[in-house]
């Protein structure tokens, strides 16, 4: 697939025409940088925040993987404000008892988007738990349909498929399987793009390594639901990320954006390894910068330098109908601010115990990461991103 990808300040084969406006640029960006960098030194932490904010909406950003359901105002003039543009994304969860049904979920996430001024694109799904049903995939692919029509730009599957669901002979359900073969030809054809999120961090499965994250531990606490070493007959993550791979061999047309780092968080090598071998795969880093920040820092800054084309931000960030507005606000902010300092800077900082080397991105790469991947995983974006 051909990327779109462009340079920071135009097209390569234009910078190469005006060399003035490619150095001119970079060296504004550099200063943005450098300039958050000495903030965070000698400024207030609130004006450390939004530095780095303004440095942080100078790269247009896209949120890749988010999930809002509410339509605030307030919230939407904060998109505005970091010329930030989010892909929206609905899940089908019947053991979260917090998440709306899904037909619920996916209309107030439509009026969301609807009301953002341009700012969010819908990613939609299909219930899977009607996979015994004898017109699953029909009933699937005609759902999907009419929200391409009325704009989504991509289709996702979650984790409950290999990890909770299961066949009318008890056997648990896998990705690759054939009933889900004319889904993702559908996706396909109408050149639209499939978010997979399947299985979990290792310590899902009762793995631990020295580069644990506190919140995985919390979110388990929480949700043990879904501690498969606890679940007898659970199968292995590997059984599952197997499954996923032997989607993308069966459909090398279909883009497949692995969410959370296509759950391969452990270690970047192993990313590198399934980039090398499936062109169509891309992974966004949706809740696992921490897992990123854990391994050596030029280790990472290295593989993002390699693969800068197949990494898109994301964050997995929520806003529901409840919540209180200020308080996302605030949330949002901080988590844009930490990231950005981590991939655009060099500064030192703690964080869940770790100390942590920022990349220092150059900012081509920056550009990509932040916005031009997204522009050409997920056709059609551009044409809502402000």
């Amino acid at each position: 697939m051909k990327s779109k990808s462009t340079s920071l300040c135009t097209q390569d084969v234009r910078a190469a025409e005006f060399p003035l406006c490619k150095w001119f640029c970079c060296v504004m960006t550099l200063a943005l940088m450098a300039s958050a960098s000495f903030l965070s030194a000698q400024a207030s932490p609130k004006a450390q925040e939004e530095a780095v904010l303004n440095a942080f909406a100078k790269m247009e950003p896209i949120d890749t993987h988010s999930h809002v359901v509410n339509s605030d105002q307030h919230f939407i003039a904060m998109l505005a404000r970091l010329h930030l543009h989010l892909i929206d994304i609905v899940v089908v969860d019947n053991k979260n008892p917090e998440l709306e049904p899904f037909q619920l979920q996916r209309k107030d996430a439509f009026a969301f988007v609807n009301s953002s001024d341009g700012r969010a694109s819908l990613c939609t799904s299909f219930d899977p738990f009607q996979f015994s049903k004898p017109n699953f995939a029909q009933s699937a692919i005609q759902g999907i349909n009419q929200d391409f029509a009325r704009g989504a730009i991509a289709v996702k599957i979650w984790k409950n498929i290999g990890m909770q669901l299961k066949d009318a002979s008890g056997k648990y359900v896998m990705p690759d399987n054939p009933r889900f073969e004319p889904i993702y030809r559908d996706i396909a054809a109408h050149n639209k793009t499939l978010i997979a999120h399947l299985a979990e961090p290792d310590a899902a499965w009762g793995v631990h390594t020295p580069n644990d994250i506190a919140d995985d531990a919390q979110y388990y606490r929480k949700h043990s639901e879904w501690r498969m070493d606890k679940v007898p007959g659970a199968p292995a993550k590997k059984t599952i990320l197997a499954a996923r791979d032997h989607l993308l061999e069966m459909n090398p047309h279909l883009r497949v954006v692995g969410a959370h780092l296509g759950s391969m968080e452990s270690d970047v090598d192993l990313i590198a390894q399934h980039f090398d071998r499936y062109p169509n795969f891309a992974i966004d880093t949706a809740a696992r910068v921490p897992h990123l920040e854990v391994q050596p820092t030029e280790k990472v800054r290295k593989f993002l330098l390699k693969y800068q084309d197949r990494v898109l931000y994301g964050t997995d960030l929520q806003f529901g109908k409840q919540d209180d507005v200020n308080v996302a606000i605030k949330d949002w902010q901080t988590q844009y601010a930490r990231d950005w300092r981590y991939f655009a800077t060099r500064d030192r900082f703690n964080y869940e115990g770790h100390e942590v080397q920022g990349l220092g991105l150059p900012p081509s790469v920056l550009k990509k990461i932040f916005h031009d991947n997204a522009v050409h995983w997920f056709p059609g974006i551009d044409a809502t991103a402000n």
